[in-house]
């Protein structure tokens, strides 16, 4: 083999492996990501039928954010483990009560 070949062919396994490797890495969450799509739409729905108010909606969103970065961090590693699994359910059980007594309570978007 010329220089050239082994070159051509070093190149591609290096680059194979990058490949293997960045999907070994990823760390899938489907319900987790699922159950936000789900909660996201939920607070549109609400700002949409003036359930929730701007103030509400914001709020609702750092929260949505939050559980973002938490989800971020426990893939950080490559794995998320049962116990990160968890406590990324329980920060979405909790923003999906407060979305619920958000979209329920007396305030309301005023219509301008």
């Amino acid at each position: 083999m010329n220089k050239f070949t082994t070159l051509a062919t070093g190149i591609t396994l290096a680059v194979a492996s990058i490949g293997a490797f960045a999907q070994v890495t990823f760390a899938p969450t489907p319900r987790i990501d699922q159950r936000e799509a789900h909660q996201q739409a939920r607070i549109e729905a609400g700002v949409a039928s003036g359930q929730l108010s701007r103030r509400e909606a914001r709020r609702l969103e750092r929260e949505q954010a939050q559980i973002r970065a938490a989800e971020r961090q426990a893939k950080a590693d490559g794995v998320v483990t049962p116990r990160e699994r968890r406590q990324l359910e329980r920060l979405q059980e909790l923003a999906s009560a407060n979305i619920r007594a958000a979209m329920h309570d007396d305030e309301v978007a005023h219509r301008r």
